[in-house]
């Protein structure tokens, strides 16, 4: 079985060729829709999960400053993408329908290693 091509410019397919993951965009039938972000690996203790975390600037008006927040994101990483990732790097994620109670979104690729 093939990886296909899931529509979206500057993802190519993992070079893995057997995925048994039916939550896999690129070998099940999960398709991709909504948002694609990216964010950093904080955790990869559950099996088939990572949780991200997305930093951002939140303006504070009575203070005319910007604050650092950041959120957290649990998303699915297909077992043909689990030996690539690692705790520190940095993957684009993309939407997708409900996977669990917390996933909505899946791992696409990897963007960056880990710079410790």
């Amino acid at each position: 079985m093939s990886a296909r091509n899931i529509g979206i410019p500057g993802v190519s397919p993992p070079k893995v060729s057997e995925c048994n993951d039916k939550c896999c965009p690129f070998h099940g039938t999960t398709r991709i829709r909504g948002k694609i972000t990216k964010g950093v690996i904080v955790s990869k203790r559950s099996r088939n999960t990572v949780i991200i975390r997305q930093d951002y600037l939140q303006f504070v008006r009575k203070y005319q400053r910007y604050e650092r927040r950041n959120s957290r994101l649990a998303c699915h990483l297909p077992e043909c993408l689990n030996n690539e990732v690692q705790i520190g790097d940095i993957v684009r994620v993309g939407e997708s329908r409900k996977i669990s109670k917390t996933k909505a979104f899946i791992v696409l690729e990897k963007l960056s290693s880990t710079a410790m």
